[in-house]
């Protein structure tokens, strides 16, 4: 009688992100992804002791490939914006995965380079070194934040996408002056969420690192 074939850590783990990558993140489950590989929930939890670790995992892949062959460049922002816009494109090429950094974390080689390179580029730019955990706590939640807006916009069908643009523009258009009178003032000139996401990326990553900049004595 054949036993069950015995699925590596890494063959798990390409499993996962592909169903994570063309489904539902949120109604993912260790059983689900066991029947895809024809198996049973138990022989996955050898290798990954809870649903959060598997995640976690798949997470911390993103940030590897993310940070795969980078070498750091210019003065410390600039440093920072390169691994950012890095970590961003990997999400985006992924969007169902990018929200798994933020609730999952991570933790592996993935997530240990970008913190280190984090770090080290405020460290270079003379951040005191007590200032510099708040620092870079700061800023890796604005980056998350950031990249999983960026990629929850992004993962929305182009026709579900022009019918919320649609419903945007009418609604806020059609607002009562009475009601809501600053929106009525500012309505032609407001742009809907995920107009010129990466003109924002930037341009929100650029005024975290001037307060930075600015706090430097």
């Amino acid at each position: 009688m054949t036993g069950r074939r015995r699925w590596t850590a890494d063959e798990i783990l390409d499993t996962a992100t592909e169903l994570l990558r063309t489904g539902d993140a949120a109604a993912f489950s260790v059983r689900k992804l066991a029947a895809v590989l024809g198996t049973d929930s138990s022989s996955l939890y050898r290798h990954f002791r809870t649903k959060t670790e598997l995640l976690r995992a798949v997470a911390d892949r993103i940030l590897e490939s993310a940070m795969a062959g980078y070498r750091p460049e210019g003065d410390w922002k600039q440093r920072i914006t390169a691994t950012a816009v890095r970590v961003r494109d990997a999400f985006g090429r992924q969007p169902q995965l990018a929200a798994l950094w933020g609730r999952a974390g991570s933790g592996g080689a993935g997530s240990r380079a970008v913190m280190e390179e984090l770090l080290q580029a405020l460290r270079s730019a003379g951040v005191p070194d007590e200032q510099v955990p708040a620092r870079y706590h700061r800023l890796i939640v604005l980056i998350t934040a950031l990249i999983a807006a960026d990629a929850a916009i992004g993962s929305v069908p182009p026709e579900e996408y022009e019918q919320g643009m649609e419903h945007f523009r009418v609604s806020v258009l059609g607002a009562d002056p009475a009601k809501f009178p600053a929106l009525s003032r500012f309505a032609r000139e407001v742009r809907p969420l995920g107009v010129d996401r990466e003109a924002a990326f930037g341009e929100l990553l650029a005024a975290q690192l001037a307060e930075i900049e600015a706090g430097i004595s």
